[in-house]
């Protein structure tokens, strides 16, 4: 089994803006997605491409995972994108708008089965009420994260989220949901809200605690919160050391329950304690 990777914080950088990827190289993010969708202006398409494909080719990204978000299926940018990448260096490729399997399998198709893994962003209705197709093709499409994508949603089911996100619960979980039901990471969308560090960190404890593995952020200042929020805390990695010692005692082999701090522990906790000390930096 491959170890699970935190993916606590994923960055969006405008890729025509070369002073900022370079910034991102020393950045305490876990993934740094290079962007050719939103925050780039039509006429600077061709040359952010361009720019991607040097950056990810010159490197000194480190540990961080590197994905880039390419235009939609529905520009005439999609196919010179997903082309100029296939060969690329980097972890994965993120879909903006993916409304149904179908945006997936021909992403796949044109890449090719070598060709690096697809991420899809979930920002409308028809994105959310196909989500239990687009996870059931995830694993022939290499498809290996879904990403909320809160402000197209929201606009698109026409509702008026507030601070607490109450409107967009019904599509978030869904989301997390057919996530979790094939093993993918389930990522929360942006907040645009740079300066207001409080409902940042509201929103990302909101985030952790509706089952989401991470936040995707469109500011470094951003990234702190995330790292708090979503890293395992200092109790929940202590819980999780317990739990294996107990389960690695000889008294308790075979086992399929024991007792541990006053409360009933099962093989299903030993697993997510496995998984908790998998994503410590």
């Amino acid at each position: 089994m491959v170890p699970p990777r935190p993916r606590r914080s994923a960055l969006f950088l405008p890729t025509s803006n070369p002073r900022a990827i370079a910034k991102s190289r020393a950045l305490p993010c876990d993934v740094v997605i290079l962007d050719l969708e939103d925050a780039v202006a039509p006429d600077m398409k061709d040359d952010a491409r361009a720019r991607a494909v040097a950056a990810v080719t010159e490197g000194g990204f480190g540990d961080r995972e590197l994905v880039v978000r390419v235009n939609a299926a529905n520009t005439r940018w999609h196919m010179d994108d997903l082309i100029a990448l296939t060969g690329a260096p980097i972890d994965a490729i993120l879909l903006p708008k993916v409304g149904d399997v179908t945006d997936v399998k021909a992403a796949r198709d044109c890449l090719g089965h070598d060709g690096p893994a697809l991420w899809a962003m979930i920002e409308s209705a028809c994105g959310v009420l196909n989500l239990p197709a687009i996870a059931a093709g995830a694993a022939d499409a290499k498809l290996t994260a879904l990403v909320a994508g809160t402000n197209d949603l929201a606009i698109d089911l026409r509702c008026r989220p507030g601070p607490d996100r109450a409107s967009l619960l019904s599509a978030l979980a869904q989301i997390v949901i057919a996530a979790r039901a094939v093993g993918m990471t389930a990522l929360d969308g942006v907040l645009n809200a740079i300066d207001q560090p409080d409902r940042l960190a509201a929103e990302c404890d909101q985030g952790r605690a509706w089952g989401f593995d991470g936040k995707t952020l469109i500011h470094p200042a951003q990234i702190d919160a995330a790292n708090a929020a979503f890293g395992p805390s200092t109790d929940d990695i202590a819980w999780a050391a317990r739990v294996i010692a107990a389960f690695a005692d000889p008294d308790y082999d075979g086992r399929g329950a024991i007792r541990l701090d006053g409360a009933m522990v099962e093989r299903l906790h030993l697993q997510e304690a496995e998984r908790i000390l998998a994503l410590i930096r």
